[in-house]
């Protein structure tokens, strides 16, 4: 019924001028102000994600967005040279970075996660 037809993804912030410094300056991305005062953001693979303003925003409980790189330490000082530090969750074998080394404790791949501005979860996660 879909095949053909183009999708999006879309989630919301509760300050959107904040998420479209931080996807564009910080992480690098595409960004491109949209209609009705939203954003639209440039995936590095050519999709685009539909950041949209919502009053009494509450970040999502789980990871939003993921992103894959070739090493996740040089991903990790990249983020924290901007001055974005990961998360710490109870019960996953993170290392003192907050890196998850999933493939050395087959739990998965090696992983970090991080908040955008309005505490929506995002992640690394290496290849």
């Amino acid at each position: 019924m879909f095949g053909n037809s183009k999708a999006f993804s879309g989630f919301a912030v509760d300050d959107v001028d904040a998420a479209k410094k931080f996807y564009g300056d910080t992480l690098g991305l595409g960004v491109d102000d949209g209609e009705m005062g939203n954003v639209a953001v440039q995936l590095p693979n050519g999709a685009n994600i539909l950041v949209y303003p919502k009053e009494n925003h509450v970040p999502a409980t789980f990871t939003i967005l993921n992103f894959t790189v070739d090493n996740i330490d040089e991903a990790v000082d990249q983020l924290a040279a901007k001055g974005v530090q990961t998360l710490r969750y109870d019960g996953f074998p993170q290392d003192e970075r907050g890196v998850m080394r999933g493939k050395k404790n087959n739990y998965g791949p090696d992983i970090a996660w991080f908040t955008d501005p309005a505490g929506n979860v995002l992640a690394v996660i290496e290849e």
